[in-house]
């Protein structure tokens, strides 16, 4: 090969490590630009973010969706112990919703690798009904008062921002927070 042909050579493979580098920026460019504005969005819909700055040199580390109590708890508006019953209550929530159908006897094949064993089966249907009863003792807990239980439903079970739940102005959403404050004090008085 001769010279010229060689360095004709390299000058493409330059060429076409720089079109790379430059689409790779553009990509990452364009990828950012969305991920900012579906932030954005949700943000202007109540949602609220951890987007810790990176150090110098580090890459964006990604955003993380806040839950309500997490957020509440953050800005100093619940104790631990109202934080920790809100925990309990949306745990047993998401639990008791989240049932998964139990399929026919027919369907269950014993040993199959792919396939889930019975005793799964029947070990998180007892958890779902647990769950259930809990749910039940919470409420009751909550003398059924629909306000109470939809707050510890929307920001506890769903894991809303008071402000997302509302969708409302602020006087709507202090509201919630202090009926949520009220149903989670009467939770964390005696523990379930």
């Amino acid at each position: 090969m001769s010279r010229a042909a060689y360095l004709a050579r390299m000058e493409r493979e330059r060429l076409a490590r720089l079109e790379q580098q430059g689409r790779a920026r553009r990509l990452a460019r364009e990828v950012a630009e969305g991920v900012a504005e579906t932030v954005a969005l949700s943000a202007a819909r109540g949602a609220e973010f951890d987007a810790p700055e990176p150090a110098r040199g580090e890459r964006q580390r990604p955003y993380r969706r806040l839950a309500g109590l997490d957020w509440l708890a953050r800005k100093g508006r619940l104790s631990a112990a109202q934080k920790a019953a809100g925990e309990r209550y949306g745990e047993c929530y998401r639990r008791a919703r989240g049932e998964i159908a139990i399929g026919s006897t027919l369907d269950i094949k014993p040993g199959g690798a792919a396939e889930t064993p019975l005793t799964a089966i029947i070990a998180r249907a007892e958890a779902n009904a647990r769950a259930r009863d809990a749910l039940a003792l919470f409420r009751a807990r909550l003398s059924r008062q629909p306000t109470l239980v939809a707050a510890c439903d929307m920001i506890c079970g769903e894991e809303l921002t008071p402000r997302e739940a509302v969708q409302g102005g602020d006087r709507e959403t202090y509201r919630l927070e202090a009926v949520l404050e009220v149903a989670l004090d009467i939770l964390a008085s005696e523990r379930i």
